[in-house]
């Protein structure tokens, strides 16, 4: 079984920048790939980006590459999430996941076990 517990939310202006972390319980965190998901009111939760076991490879949804980076470190059993240029329409409650049958990073929803309870980000115009 895995925790996840994201923070690092919460209201900037367009333009500016959060960091979101996403701490994990159990040894066998290093073992999964791990992702963040975004959930706006009335919308599907969409896929936003996920990173390897490893860290060597990662993936983005098209609208927020070249703005996010995901990133993690094993020895504290954290991923994160940089967050910057940020708009109004990345206003959304932000999850993180783990995919603890999958070692490589993976963009499908269904693919992730594990899921925190959501952070909140608002950016306002």
């Amino acid at each position: 079984q895995v925790q996840l517990v994201e923070s690092g939310g919460g209201l900037v202006q367009a333009g500016g920048s959060l960091r979101l972390s996403c701490a994990a319980s159990g040894r066998t965190f290093r073992r999964y790939a791990m992702g963040w998901f975004r959930q706006a009111p009335g919308k599907e939760r969409e896929f936003v980006a996920a990173i390897s076991w490893s860290g060597g490879s990662t993936y983005y949804a098209d609208s927020v590459k070249g703005r996010f980076t995901i990133s993690r470190d094993n020895a504290k059993n954290t991923v994160y999430l940089q967050m910057n240029s940020l708009k109004p329409e990345d206003t959304a409650v932000y999850y993180c996941a783990a995919a603890a049958q999958s070692t490589l990073a993976t963009i499908r929803l269904d693919e992730y076990d594990y899921w925190g309870q959501g952070t909140q980000v608002t950016v306002s115009s």
